[in-house]
C-alpha cells in the first residue's frame, strides 16, 4: 500500500491510479513528515514537495532523506524555475533522492521502474558536491572514524553500534555507514544506514552536520574520507592462522596503525606475547561485550584514547584491568 502527500499538486495526484493506505493534503515541516512516516509500513511515498514547508531550503529536505527511505519516495517537484535547476536536482541526488518527477507520466513510470543512482548519475555536479561536503565537514568539525574487520567476522558491525551508543552517552550526535553490506538493519537504530560504495560520498553528505560518522568499511579499500581508521582483530588461533595463511604480509601492511584486538579473551602477557610474535603494537584491547548494554567503560577507554572523550571521570586503571591501550 502507498501513501500520498499533497499540497499544490493534489488536482493532479488525485488521478493516480495506485492503492493507498493513507492521504494528506496541506503544508508540514520536515520533522512532522519524519515522525509520522519513519515507522510507517508502506510500498511508496508519493510526496508533493510543497507540501514540505520551505522546501526551498535544502536542509529541509536534507531531514526527510535522513529520516525515511528516500529508495521508496517519488518526490513530485512543482515545475519552477528553482527546483528544477541543474544545482537543485544535484543536492537531491547528493542526498540519495533519485526518483523525483513534474506529472503523472512520470510518477507512473518511477512507481513500476525506480531509479538507482547509475540512472541519475549525470545530474550530479560532482565538484560541486566535492567542495559542498569538504566545507561542511570543516565548518562541523565532523569527524569520521573508519572501522575495518582484518581477521574474518572480527565484529566491527557490532562493534560499531556499542561505539555509536557510547559516543551519544558522551554527548555526541553520531551516525553510522555501512558500505557494501546491509547487516545495520538488524539493529533497527536510528541513523545506522547502509549503501553502495558509489553512493557512500552522498550518503556521508547527509550527516555533514553530525559530530561523528563511523563508517563500517567492509572489503571497501577506499578509506580516504576517513580521519582515522580502526583495525579490528579477533586474536584467535584458527582466525590468526587464516589471517597469515591469506595473507603473509599482512602485520607489516598493519604496522604504524591502530589495531584493535576485539572480541578478546587475551590477558596482558597475552597481548605482549602477541605484539613479539606479530612484531605490531596494540592500541586497544577489547573483550566480548553484552551489545544489549548502552554503557560500556572499556569503550570509555577507548575514546578517551582516540582523544574523543568528555567525560572527566574516566579510571584509567579500568582500562588497565579490562584491556590494553597504546598511543
Amino acid at each position: 500500500m502507498n501513501v500520498i502527500i499533497s499540497n499544490k499538486a493534489r488536482d493532479m495526484l488525485v488521478n493516480l491510479n495506485i492503492d493507498v493506505i493513507k492521504s494528506l493534503n496541506g503544508e508540514y515541516e520536515a520533522d512532522e513528515l519524519v515522525a509520522m512516516f519513519s515507522n510507517f509500513f508502506f510500498n511508496k511515498m508519493i510526496l508533493d514537495i510543497t507540501a514540505i514547508k520551505d522546501y526551498t531550503d535544502i536542509r529541509n529536505i536534507q531531514k526527510l532523506s535522513i529520516g525515511l527511505d528516500m529508495d521508496k519516495v517519488i518526490l513530485v517537484l512543482d515545475g519552477t524555475p528553482q527546483t528544477s535547476s541543474a544545482t537543485f536536482l544535484s543536492k537531491l541526488v547528493s542526498l540519495g533522492i533519485y526518483n523525483f518527477a513534474t506529472d503523472l507520466n512520470g510518477i507512473n513510470y518511477l512507481y513500476n521502474n525506480p531509479n538507482s543512482y547509475k540512472d541519475v548519475a549525470h545530474i550530479q555536479q560532482v565538484d560541486n558536491l566535492t567542495n559542498i561536503v569538504t566545507d561542511k565537514i570543516e565548518n562541523y568539525n565532523l569527524k569520521i572514524l573508519g572501522i575495518k574487520n582484518v581477521t574474518d567476522h572480527a565484529g566491527a558491525t557490532t562493534f560499531i553500534f556499542m561505539l555509536k551508543n557510547q559516543l551519544e552517552l558522551e554527548g555526541y550526535n553520531v551516525a553510522a555507514i555501512e558500505i557494501g553490506k546491509r547487516d545495520f538493519s538488524n539493529f533497527n537504530a536510528k541513523d545506522m544506514v547502509s549503501c553502495s560504495e558509489n553512493d557512500f560520498e552522498s550518503f556521508l553528505s547527509k550527516y555533514s552536520g553530525y559530530d561523528i560518522v563511523l563508517v563500517d568499511l567492509n572489503t571497501s579499500e577506499d578509506d580516504s574520507a576517513c580521519g582515522d581508521v580502526l583495525y579490528l582483530i579477533e586474536p584467535t588461533y584458527i582466525k590468526l592462522n587464516k589471517l597469515i595463511r591469506r595473507d603473509r604480509m599482512i602485520f607489516q601492511k598493519l604496522k604504524g596503525k591502530k589495531i584493535i584486538l576485539n572480541k578478546s579473551l587475551l590477558d596482558q602477557k597475552d597481548i605482549t606475547d602477541f605484539e613479539s610474535e606479530s612484531n605490531s603494537k596494540v592500541y586497544y584491547n577489547v573483550p566480548p561485550l553484552d551489545e544489549k548494554k548502552k554503557d560500556h567503560k572499556i569503550l570509555s577507554g577507548l575514546l578517551s584514547a582516540l582523544g574523543l572523550s568528555k567525560s572527566n571521570d574516566i579510571e584509567e586503571e579500568k582500562g588497565k584491568i579490562f584491556g590494553l591501550f597504546k598511543k
